[in-house]
């Protein structure tokens, strides 16, 4: 206890006071600053920090913040237009980095749900596996309250049941049964009465009001039969109750909705008896109920009310007959002559042309401008004499109408056209389709060196008036030209307006979107006339002359086609696929000798071309002129000396059988181009045809070493490892390959067939599996899986196919496989449709649809689906090309390919 004190030599703790606790305060020492403090005055800590904290805030407050630093300063115009523009700065750099900002959070999203997906999709395909179990499985699935310890431990309380009582029984069986005792009440009134007429309640049936509710009743279906507002009606007194039997009979809810519209709308045409659209809902109401003659009479009403309103009387003339209608209408007019729907309606209801004509012509004393009365006018005279004398009386009261101009210089001589079409020029300086009108008419005339004057003079002067066209509209305008069969004023048009508003750098990829949108349209003369004004302006540029022979050949003849081509090597003497293309015309024409001579004058051209080199050995080798095509071959390979010549040398020593030629050459070739893969495939292929195989394993694992990113090499490899028995050295050459190039589909897609055609099922599932992983879209891998797959699981293994790789046509031809294997004949041949527009290079696809419509088409589908594989000249595919790369093949059209193609395919059970 005599020890230190702890709290010596230490400070106070804050607003510490001493001999606060023993009342010694309120006096003043010497040793004091200040009064001294008392225990009510004392400085709340709370506010002291609060203060401190204050003063902080104003220390580090920023200068930009006028809120406290400049606050009492005043606010000028100065400082809010800085803050304007500060503010306009921001936004801008703000939208500066939106795109970048929402494509990174974009990029974000997408790896976040590819790095944690939800919990559907991690579990989409077990859940999907559900549907192939069956009812044992289902109910051999334990409940999830069974396996938790606490439930097991506690042993669960029985059912109780409590008996019912035997009276609720009877009850129950005495509800549904029917009384046929008297009760003491009614045996003492002496007879069966109403239990009702017994009680203290005494109701009596009301005999009046029931024959008041028929007699209403009948009056109503005698309304409906009514056929005049006088109250004449015609009713066939044998059919009337047969007629009663058709009428509909109404619900509860609409009987109510019908009567507060009824109220609603007689409200509103009692407060406002001059609202014309009142009159008309409420008649129509009326028509609804099948009140017909009641509609009449409001509707009736309604025109005494709103005489100047033509909707009234028109509604009026539709609720009546055609007699009472032409009445109505008669009246109509007294109130509005100037109304042109009633005197059109009025005509409409006459049934005799003198008539009609009649009504017309009344029509046009009161509305001699009216357009729409001349020419229904006009369209009603049979001789075109007298509608030439009714249009030259219409150009004259209604000038500014142009379809009335039109058609009287249709009806005119070909001098009086032209007059017509000047007088209508002066009166409509802004149209332009009386200048399209005139030109057409110098060109059926036989006069097209006017059609370009007039459509040159129509831009200029519609220009001046302000009222041009731009250039898309000049375009439409063309194409309707065409359709009519003014095929010079179509060019025409498009001569003079197709460079309207564009800049000189734009012109060419311009003018040919114009020309791939005409086609798509339908007006292929528009887009000629388009590709001719840009063969003109540009005529050295091979991709122009190009698209224009695409054209011709498309819609063309073939001697527009040769004429085209002839003009545009003159002008692109360098551009060898014009050549190319008009020796091919040559040749599929059948003539020989001119594809030739193309060939011989694209050489003067192109010296060391090697498309042309080969086009030129393709050529004679399809005639069997082999030794020509060997002569070409070897001075191909003295001036172009390429791998593709070497290649089409040693291709065409192997066709003829030459295989102690065709190895000379490999050999050489090989040595000149170690690494180039198609050789290295056609001298393994002549050895293993020659049942050399081994041999041919030792050349293929030479050139996987030469070319080790070829995957064709290592599936060859495989494969014929796999022939020889060694499908364990086949597995490893493909699991190397995938090694060296990863994210290949096409060495997963060999690599699961061998497991499947050694019935390892289950392995081949595995790899499958994997190969999804690696190679998400690819559609020969999804088409594996899925016809691994049962057939109840295939379909959902073809939707999840179609999500990954929707647009890939091998994918859509596996699903137009299923709709062929579940008889679905119309989806099938849909999708298959589908196939060919995704990738009409794709042959597999036209090769499957071909084999489907054998089984399933006629004659007529058949053709179809080969007239579009010819016109598509399809290379791809991988039974394709294994049918068309045949050295057996080589030579056969398109068509025959097609069909061997589709004899070796085999459709999945």
């Amino acid at each position: 206890m005599f020890g230190v004190k702890d709290f010596v030599g230490k400070p106070a703790p804050p607003n510490y006071v001493a001999g606060l606790g023993r009342g010694a305060t309120g006096f003043t020492t010497r040793s004091d600053i200040g009064p001294a403090r008392e225990s009510g005055g004392e400085a709340d800590p709370a506010k002291t920090v609060a203060k401190e904290g204050d003063d902080e805030e104003e220390r580090y407050q920023d200068p930009d913040n006028e809120v406290g630093l400049f606050s009492s300063a005043p606010y000028e115009e100065d400082d809010e237009e800085a803050d304007r523009v500060w503010d306009m700065i921001d936004a801008k750099m703000d939208e500066r980095r939106k795109a970048r900002r929402e494509a990174r959070e974009r990029e974000e999203l997408a790896r976040y749900r590819l790095e944690r997906p939800k919990i559907s999709q991690q579990f989409a395909d077990l859940k999907r596996q559900l549907s192939s179990i069956d009812d044992a499985e289902w109910a051999a699935i334990p409940e999830v309250g069974d396996l938790v310890g606490k439930n097991r431990r506690r042993n669960k309380a029985p059912e109780r049941f409590t008996p019912m009582p035997d009276s609720i029984i009877a009850a129950a069986r005495d509800k549904s049964q029917y009384e046929t005792a008297l009760d003491a009440t009614e045996q003492k009134l002496g007879g069966i009465v109403s239990s009702a007429a017994a009680s203290s309640n005494d109701m009596m049936t009301n005999f009046r009001e029931i024959g008041q509710a028929r007699d209403k009743v009948l009056g109503l279906k005698l309304d409906q039969v009514s056929d005049s507002v006088s109250g004449k009606t015609t009713i066939d007194p044998k059919g009337y109750l047969t007629d009663l039997n058709s009428v509909v009979v109404k619900s509860d809810a609409e009987i109510g909705d019908l009567k507060k519209a009824r109220l609603l709308l007689n409200s509103v045409i009692t407060t406002n008896p001059k609202h014309a659209p009142g009159w008309i809902a409420a008649a129509r109401l009326e028509e609804v109920a099948g009140r017909i003659v009641h509609a009449r009479n409001i509707i009736a009403k309604g025109c005494e009310q709103c005489p100047k309103s033509e909707d009234v009387w028109l509604e009026s003339a539709r609720l009546n007959t055609t007699d009472n209608a032409k009445i109505i209408l008669g009246d109509a007019v007294r109130h509005l002559p100037q109304s042109v729907k009633i005197w059109l309606k009025a005509v409409s209801l006459e049934s005799d042309n003198k008539a009609k004509k009649k009504v017309l012509r009344r029509a046009l004393e009161f509305i001699p401008n009216s357009v729409s009365l001349w020419r229904a006018a006009i369209n009603l005279e049979e001789n075109p004499e007298d509608a030439k004398v009714l249009l030259s009386r219409a150009v004259e009261l209604v000038p500014l109408s142009v379809d009335l101009w039109l058609a009287l210089a249709r009806l005119e001589t070909y001098k009086n056209a032209q007059t017509v079409l000047n007088k209508a020029r002066a009166a409509i300086p802004s149209s332009h389709e009386i200048w399209i009108a005139a030109a057409r008419l110098q060109e059926e005339h036989g006069k097209p060196e006017m059609v370009d004057k007039i459509i040159t003079l129509a831009a200029k002067a519609l220009s001046q008036s302000g009222a041009l066209l731009d250039r898309e509209q000049w375009i439409e305008e063309a194409e309707k030209c065409e359709k009519n069969g003014s095929v010079l004023t179509c060019q025409a048009i498009v001569r003079a307006t197709i460079g309207m508003g564009i800049e000189e750098e734009d012109r060419k990829s311009t003018w040919m979107e114009d020309a791939e949108s005409c086609i798509a349209h339908g007006a292929i003369e528009t887009a000629r006339a388009i590709y001719a004004h840009a063969l003109k302006e540009f005529p050295g540029k091979a991709s122009i002359w190009q698209q224009a022979a695409y054209l011709e050949k498309s819609h063309g003849t073939p001697a527009s086609v040769e004429e085209l081509l002839q003009r545009a090597v003159k002008y692109c003497p360098q551009a060898e696929v014009l050549w190319l293309m008009g020796a091919k015309e040559k040749w599929l024409a059948g003539d020989v000798e001119s594809a030739r001579t193309i060939l011989e004058e694209a050489f003067r051209a192109n010296p060391n071309s090697e498309q042309i080199w080969l086009a030129a050995v393709k050529v004679e080798s399809e005639n069997d002129e082999y030794d020509r095509a060997r002569k070409l071959l070897e001075l191909a390979r003295k001036e172009s000396g390429t791998e593709r010549v070497w290649m089409k040398s040693v291709m065409l020593e192997r066709q003829m059988h030459n295989y102690e030629a065709c190895n000379t050459l490999l050999d050489e070739a090989l040595q000149k181009f170690p690494t180039f893969d198609k050789l290295w495939m056609i001298k393994g292929q002549i050895e293993d045809s020659l049942g050399n195989s081994p041999k041919a394993r030792e050349i293929y694992n030479q050139a996987v070493k030469s070319c080790p990113k070829s995957v064709t090499l290592w599936i060859l490899l495989a494969l014929l490892e796999e022939k020889l028995g060694m499908v364990t050295k086949a597995r490893a050459s493909l699991e190397k390959a995938r090694f060296i190039n990863p994210k290949s589909p096409e060495l997963w897609v060999q690599a699961i067939r061998i497991e499947k055609r050694n019935n390892n099922i289950s392995v081949a599932k595995s790899l499958a599996s994997k190969a999804l992983q690696e190679c998400p879209t690819s559609g020969v891998i999804w088409t594996e899986v899925i016809f691994m797959e049962a057939r109840p699981q295939r379909k959902a293994r073809g939707v999840d196919a179609l999500k990954k790789c929707e647009h890939d046509p091998v994918v859509i031809t596996a699903v137009a496989r299923l709709f062929w294997a579940d008889r679905k004949i119309e989806k099938a041949r849909n999708w298959f449709q589908k196939a060919i527009q995704n990738d009409s290079d794709h042959g597999d696809s036209f090769a499957w649809w071909y084999k489907f419509e054998l089984q399933h088409g006629t004659k007529e589908q058949q053709d179809l689906v080969v007239k579009r594989c010819v016109m598509a000249e399809p290379r791809h595919g991988e039974y394709w090309q294994a049918v068309a790369k045949d050295v057996s093949n080589v030579g056969k059209k398109t068509e025959e390919i097609l069909k061997l193609c589709a004899a070796t395919l085999q459709q999945e059970k």
